[in-house]
């Protein structure tokens, strides 16, 4: 979800009532025209948001692609830049992952300020255009610095695409939108080393961006064509422009419009700063994001080394190289189980356990599916290292998937539930935290392994992972005194 898309609500109340304080009189304010008005996103035909929801989806899938999709292709072009540093071979597909982490942050407030439609046009042409800049790169470090812009403009299907799910869809039907726009970022780091590795081996790596390029190009287009603004504090301003106009009333605010005297900048710093204010404020948003970021670091310290490994050790070919992403691919889709576990998991404890405990409670499968984690790198690791069969090691990147996609399930389901207004700048202050991690730890990935070997090198970072268990059962059992003394809505 969009960073402080929930928390603009809180504004827009503040908003609200200094409106009606300024000018003593409902009338002046402007609402929906009750619970069916048609010009409100969630009253739109099925057929018109389910369109905008999988465009959105496609559009998040396909940037997802091109973090990893030339992984496969790295040792093509690190010989044809004559480089054999093992440290820039990671960089050059991890630097993508500091515009995820960076790009939410401005991406989204803009979002707020001037629209969602608006917000993914630009970052959609901007993706296309750096996309053709990667694939005609004539250096390393020219391709880094587009990789980067190409990062920060694919980060908006991400920063944006679960808020304008939640604009348009009812609550009781947005855990099956949910669930198909999270198969796209899960698919696109797992599925786009496969095309990768098959598109380098026939055409070379710069093929993967040409392809992409090509592939963007198309959802581009289809973007202009289908996507319709739903962001309701945009809709509701649009609306009381029209009646100002129309009206002579120059009185006539959106119900959802910022506090009076509050600016454009102001507002835009605010929604910046509150996530890592959060970060510094609140340890539970802090545990949840060191928690999240070391799984999604060793998500892509895996992919960034999957290639290397499978042609080193079991003398894979390029493309057949990408065909061993598949089982981190296969564990990840297991693990959407996990959303429809934990509301049955919920529901079936005591209603005597309270409606305060249940946030905690969505936090408990962790202590379990974790496991599987530091279970599947120690077979993965272990087997690498004594030539087993390759498809043990594959079976343990499997596991490796469904503990990491175990671990982002529940913790997003803990923050919509525990921090409620303040949900969309916990899940952004998440994205940051892991987001840096997973762009640095690939850069140690290779020099872990010459260091220890895959053995002891994957059996490192299980036994780290072992380490982040009692994090579960803190939070579990000190997680509501927790956010009761460390009160977000006070920051």
């Amino acid at each position: 979800m969009a960073a402080s898309d929930v928390d603009t609500v809180q504004d827009a109340e503040s908003g609200r009532k200094a409106t009606e304080s300024d000018n003593s009189a409902d009338h002046h304010v402007v609402d929906w025209d009750g619970n069916d008005d048609p010009s409100n996103p969630k009253n739109w035909p099925s057929w018109k948001r389910w369109l905008n929801v999988g465009i959105v989806s496609v559009l998040t899938l396909i940037t997802s692609l091109g973090s990893v999709v030339f992984a496969p292709g790295v040792p093509q072009l690190m010989a044809e830049f004559q480089s054999d540093s093992s440290l820039l071979a990671g960089f050059v597909v991890s630097i993508y992952v500091l515009g995820f982490a960076f790009g939410p942050l401005f991406l989204a407030p803009l979002s707020e300020l001037y629209g969602r439609v608006w917000v993914y046009q630009v970052c959609n042409i901007g993706f296309v255009v750096f996309t053709v800049a990667c694939a005609v790169s004539t250096n390393l470090g020219m391709l880094i610095a587009f990789r980067l812009l190409q990062g920060i403009c694919g980060a908006s299907p991400i920063a944006n695409g679960g808020g304008t799910i939640s604009d348009i869809i009812p609550p009781a039907s947005r855990g099956t939108a949910l669930s198909i726009y999270s198969v796209a970022p899960l698919l696109g780091p797992t599925i786009g080393p496969v095309i990768g590795g098959f598109l380098a081996e026939a055409k070379g790596w710069r093929w993967t961006f040409w392809v992409l390029a090509i592939l963007a190009g198309f959802i581009t287009i289809a973007s202009f064509v289908g996507l319709r603004e739903t962001y309701p504090g945009v809709v509701l301003e649009r609306k009381a422009a029209r009646l100002r106009k129309e009206t002579g009333n120059l009185e006539l605010r959106s119900k959802l419009a910022r506090p009076r005297g509050t600016t454009e900048f102001q507002h835009f710093s605010r929604s910046i700063v509150r996530p890592i204010k959060m970060l510094g404020k609140s340890p539970i948003v802090l545990f949840l994001a060191i928690y999240a970021g070391i799984a999604y670091g060793y998500q892509y310290l895996m992919l960034s080394t999957f290639t290397f490994v499978f042609e080193e050790r079991y003398g894979f070919g390029v493309g057949v190289s990408g065909l061993s992403f598949l089982g981190l691919a296969f564990g990840s889709l297991s693990g959407l189980a996990i959303g429809p576990l934990s509301d049955r998991f919920l529901k079936s404890k005591s209603p005597s356990e309270g409606a305060e405990r249940m946030p905690e409670v969505r936090l408990l499968p962790l202590a379990y599916t974790t496991l599987f984690i530091p279970v599947g790198l120690f077979l993965y690791g272990w087997t690498v290292e004594y030539h087993i069969h390759w498809i043990v090691p594959i079976i343990g990147t499997a596991l490796v998937g469904f503990g990491i996609l175990s671990v982002f399930f529940c913790i997003t389901i803990y923050s919509v539930d525990a921090f409620s207004l303040y949900a969309a700048s916990a899940l952004a202050a998440n994205a940051l935290a892991r987001s840096i991690v997973g762009a640095l730890l690939p850069l140690a990935g290779q020099s872990l392994y010459n260091a220890l070997g895959y053995g002891w090198g994957n059996s490192l970072l299980g036994f780290l992972a072992l380490g982040l268990l009692p994090i579960t059962f803190v939070l579990f059992k000190y997680g509501e005194r927790l956010r009761l003394k460390f009160d977000v809505s006070k920051l």
